[in-house]
């Protein structure tokens, strides 16, 4: 790891992680000091249009691994002028020193025409506005002209076509970032990781042209494109029929908002609703709360806290939009704040089931929770996102706390510093659990200074022993997030190099891997559905403030009814600036079997224009048509949470509270069951929720809970 990795999952702060460590650090390379790493300004590159076949048209998608040949490396001429540039660099003991040879460069680089500093060749989401025209020169080598506002970033534009300009299109491509490192300047009155990865990310524009340039000139087809929304200030529109599937409802209709508004306010009725719903109840939701307060979409976590307070301000009842482990949630948390008089109620007479959550119910779960009991001491850190009879059941074998995507690091690691001999089990989340122990793994390599940085009672020593007391469960998934594995991995390595990555934590590692090397260069976020929901603000409010046209290109790799939500934030940023114009992008990485391809008779309804358009993109939701489901079981949306429909939710709230004896089957009941120890399941089950807010009020275990890990034998008994 070149730096301080996860500068925020310092303490006290969430989990979104950052700056993770190559694994195998070449000792040759300047290390960067930790105060280089913060948030950096992304690069992005839009292409020029041209009819030249040595440049790139920007109406047609290249891969960023169109080169046919694999890509050598670099040869004797670019290694030579790179060699000659780093000894020269690296001759500078200070920083400073590297700045003014920077600027030394700017004032040499050739003059680039005007005519070409035009939108289409801007390098976007920079903080400094960067200019790159890519050519193929008669006998088939790169040709590169840059510039930039900034006297710095022209200093390393500069250095990159001092490097790259007249190499063979193998060699521009065969160029790795680490060949870079040793060209820091940061550490210089603020010149922080904007500056450090200014490097990578401009030499990645490069690379996706110059691939594109030679896809063109072999005569190949663009690559397919994944569906995506484009968001700006006049409004939305859909590429791709998937897209335009989720398009359909961010603007819902007027009547049935007020109708639902109207509802709500005259029953006193709190609604509480996960980031995954439908988009068409999203929409609903979304425009009802400028009618009604008492309406919060969030993540599940968030979800009860939110009941409390529309309890605390009147609400009788509260409807939940979400799987059964939320609602059960819900009411437990609304009976120990002293709110069992307030009705909860759930959107189906059928059960609303969660493949993660009905992994912790499995046998093998339960196996796995004893093997967890006879070692002592032993916590069991538990994912939020599972039912409370898992919880209750949980906490009588092994002393358990919760956790949620966004302090899972910080809560081990906390325990970890005050058990120092703890073994740690998390479930039952198998894909995050890998991610965590990787994670770990590559924080060996860190500096203790940097690992004190994300917990200051951790050193590399100490990392190490957690890692060998780090155990967890390899036999759970959440069928959304299982969609995002190698095919879907391989397509944004070649399509979307150049964009914003966002991941829920608990992806696959292939796309865990990829995030977090988007993450080191400030392209890219990993964490929970609040932590991206934030992170996409961010970079919009960043390129808001910047005062230039911009186009930022997100994908999004969780549950597609996030779309909702990000899509509501944005235009809420946008509407608030008149000048620069910024466009938005939110990209599906839909799996090729969670697709099918479509007539023109599959869109009913659409004129003749928008089917041509939407025939520009073959995909739509679903296997046969339907949730958007691969066969091999992920789900580019969850079908679970698609049962919350907006018909059930004006069901539900057209019955109370007189008709609310025909609703017993949407009620979510109180546990009545015991555990095996003879107490209430709904008792019990809540004590590990407690404990993780004991935590996050305070940033430290419980002093219960460790009584508890303590003071039990190797049976699990006190």
């Amino acid at each position: 790891m070149d730096s301080a990795t996860l500068s925020s999952i310092k303490t006290g702060s969430p989990c979104v992680f950052s700056k993770l460590p190559n694994p195998n650090p070449n000792p040759n390379f300047t290390k960067f000091p930790p105060s280089s790493f913060k948030l950096l300004k992304p690069i992005r590159c839009i292409q020029r249009p041209n009819s030249n076949l040595n440049s790139i048209n920007p109406g047609r998608v290249f891969s960023c691994r169109a080169v046919t040949s694999t890509p050598s490396p670099i040869t004797d001429r670019s290694s030579a002028r790179l060699q000659a540039l780093v000894t020269e660099f690296q001759s500078f003991a200070e920083p400073i020193d590297r700045v003014k040879r920077l600027l030394h460069y700017a004032a040499q680089l050739p003059r680039f025409d005007e005519s070409l500093k035009t939108s289409e060749n801007r390098v976007m989401g920079c903080t400094a506005q960067v200019w790159l025209d890519v050519r193929l020169d008669d006998e088939g080598r790169v040709r590169f002209a840059a510039d930039s506002d900034s006297e710095i970033t022209r200093g390393f534009c500069a250095c990159l076509v001092r490097v790259l300009d007249g190499a063979a299109a193998e060699e521009v491509v065969g160029v790795k970032p680490e060949d870079l490192a040793a060209l820091s300047v940061v550490g210089v009155g603020g010149m922080g990781s904007s500056r450090a990865n200014t490097w990578h990310n401009v030499l990645i524009s490069m690379q996706k042209r110059t691939r594109a340039l030679v896809a063109r000139r072999e005569g190949k087809a663009p690559g397919e494109v994944f569906p995506s929304l484009v968001v700006t200030a006049e409004g939305i529109s859909a590429n791709g029929s998937y897209a335009e599937a989720q398009a359909r409802f961010l603007l819902p209709d007027v009547l049935k908002v007020q109708e639902l508004a109207n509802l709500l306010k005259e029953r006193k009725i709190g609604v509480v609703a996960h980031f995954y719903m439908d988009p068409e109840v999203q929409g609903v939701l979304t425009a009802a709360q400028k009618l009604w307060p008492h309406i919060h979409i969030s993540d599940s976590l968030v979800m009860a806290d939110s009941a409390v307070k529309m309890a605390k301000e009147g609400c009788q009842f509260i409807t939940v939009l979400g799987v059964d482990f939320m609602s059960e949630n819900v009411r437990a948390i609304l009976d120990q704040a002293g709110f069992s008089e307030v009705g909860v109620y759930r959107m189906s007479d059928e059960r609303i089931g969660c493949s993660l959550a009905d992994a912790a119910t499995s046998p093998a779960y339960m196996d796995y929770l004893v093997t967890a009991s006879m070692m002592s001491p032993s916590l069991h850190v538990v994912y939020i996102n599972t039912s409370l009879e898992t919880k209750a059941h949980a906490h009588e074998l092994v002393p358990t706390i919760t956790c949620t995507s966004s302090n899972v690091v910080q809560t081990i690691l906390q325990a970890f510093a005050e058990i120092p001999n703890i073994n740690i089990w998390y479930g039952p989340d198998s894909y995050m659990g890998a991610n965590i122990v990787e994670l770990f793994r590559r924080m060996t390599v860190m500096t203790d200074e940097e690992i004190a940085e994300i917990h200051p009672q951790h050193n590399r020593k100490s990392i190490i022993t957690l890692l060998h007391r780090l155990h967890y469960y390899q036999d759970g998934t959440c069928i959304v997030h299982h969609l995002f594995g190698h095919e879907v991995v391989e397509k944004i390595n070649e399509m979307y190099c150049d964009a914003f990555l966002t991941a829920h934590f608990e992806v696959p590692g292939e796309m865990f891997s990829l995030a977090m090397e988007a993450k080191r260069r400030g392209m890219g976020v990993v964490g929970s559905t609040q932590n991206i929901l934030d992170f996409i603000k961010q970079r919009v409010q960043e390129a808001l403030d910047r005062d230039v046209n911009d186009h930022l290109q997100f994908v999004l790799g969780t549950e597609s009814g996030m779309v909702t939500s990000i899509v509501a934030a944005v235009r809420k940023l946008l509407s608030s600036v008149s000048s620069a114009k910024v466009s938005v992008e939110i990209v599906f990485p839909v799996s090729s079997d969670s697709v099918t391809t479509t007539s023109r008779s599959a869109s009913p309804g659409l004129s003749s224009g928008e089917v041509g358009e939407l025939m520009k993109f073959s995909i739509i939701p679903g296997v046969t048509s339907g949730e958007g489901c691969s066969i091999h079981g992920g789900c580019a949306s969850c079908p679970y949470m698609k049962m919350n429909s907006l018909s059930s939710l004006l069901k539900v709230c057209h019955h109370l509270p007189n008709g609310k004896e025909s609703l017993s089957a949407y009620e979510a009941g109180r546990f009545s069951l015991r555990t095996p120890n003879g107490k209430l399941v709904a008792d019990v089950g809540c004590e590990p929720i407690l404990h993780m807010r004991h935590y996050q009020a305070t940033k430290r275990l419980p002093e219960k809970l460790v009584n508890h890990i303590l003071h039990l034998s190797g049976n699990g008994r006190p």
